[in-house]
């Protein structure tokens, strides 16, 4: 794999917007909750100097932002809610599929050179044995570009992470794998980083809380994605590597509602050029583009 020169981790979280204070908003009052706990109309101050951007992820379309349609947005450029005219929930349909296939970021850095690119996460053998009708958008993405799948194998050998990064979902399923703690997850995906010049991890526990609007799970759970995205942060060398953690639209920062939120997300970018890749971003069309600058540019 080649390794010389900048590398860009994208951490997607699914379903975090910046929300307002208040007993809706699971982060108010929590500790230990940075980088993740920024609010509106407040300072964001977050560790390892980190730049955080307001980005809209309306694109600009009526109706709330959805996942099928804010997902391929990120992974490819394309203004995939404009493209549609409309926001599309769930998986991606025909339509987002083409556009994946056609303009998947794994795919341009490919058609630039850069081929030590990676989907970190984890699949099941039961996902290619059983293939569901309709996949993610990380998927499609990962499929465009013919790349590789990691499967519970890799995960064992310190070579993937699940989306549940400590593995307990993995667990309940069955599967024989080892717990992991934020810090031992965070470990792994930071040698991930450090072996490829571009990675992309997928997280969406969040969503599936806000959805819930269970207030006792979003506290269990976002101290402990906050500490494993510091956790990779302190390993990732970030005189060489960018870090950007982004999301599709808003939910788990607003439980007082089932449905996702209005509000903007915040793109947070760590590390080499952070500034430079901030100044690029204002919607989450632009984060593609930023990305295959940043490391073609270098």
């Amino acid at each position: 794999m080649e390794t010389d020169g900048p590398s860009v981790l994208l951490f997607f979280i699914d379903g975090l917007g910046i929300g307002t204070r208040g007993p809706h908003n699971p982060f108010d009052g929590l500790e230990d909750a940075d980088p993740l706990a920024i609010f509106q109309d407040e300072p964001a101050i977050v560790p390892f100097d980190g730049v955080v951007v307001s980005t809209d992820a309306r694109l600009g379309v009526e109706g709330r932002p959805q996942s099928a349609s804010g997902q391929t947005t990120i992974l490819t450029g394309v203004n995939a809610a404009a493209a549609l005219g409309s926001h599309k929930q769930g998986f991606p349909n025909r339509a987002l599929l083409e556009i994946l296939r056609e303009h998947s970021i794994f795919l341009q850095l490919q058609n630039r050179g850069i081929h030590s690119t990676t989907f970190a996460n984890t699949y099941t053998s039961r996902f290619f044995e059983r293939r569901p009708r309709w996949i993610s958008a990380t998927t499609a993405a990962v499929e465009a570009a013919g790349l590789r799948f990691n499967l519970v194998d890799d995960l064992r050998a310190g070579r993937a992470v699940y989306h549940d990064f400590t593995n307990a979902a993995l667990i309940e399923r069955g599967e024989v794998v080892a717990p992991r703690s934020p810090d031992e997850a965070g470990d792994v995906l930071a040698g991930i980083v450090a072996r490829h010049r571009f990675t992309l991890y997928e997280y969406f526990i969040t969503d599936h809380v806000g959805h819930a609007q269970d207030r006792e799970a979003a506290q269990r759970v976002l101290p402990m994605l906050a500490r494993y995205i510091r956790r990779v942060l302190e390993k990732v060398d970030l005189t060489s590597s960018a870090v950007i953690v982004t999301s599709d639209h808003g939910n788990i920062e607003d439980l007082s509602a089932r449905n996702h939120t209005l509000n903007p997300v915040a793109t947070t970018i760590w590390g080499r050029e952070r500034e430079k890749i901030a100044s690029r971003i204002r919607s989450l069309a632009d984060i593609t583009p930023a990305i295959v600058e940043h490391l073609t540019a270098n």
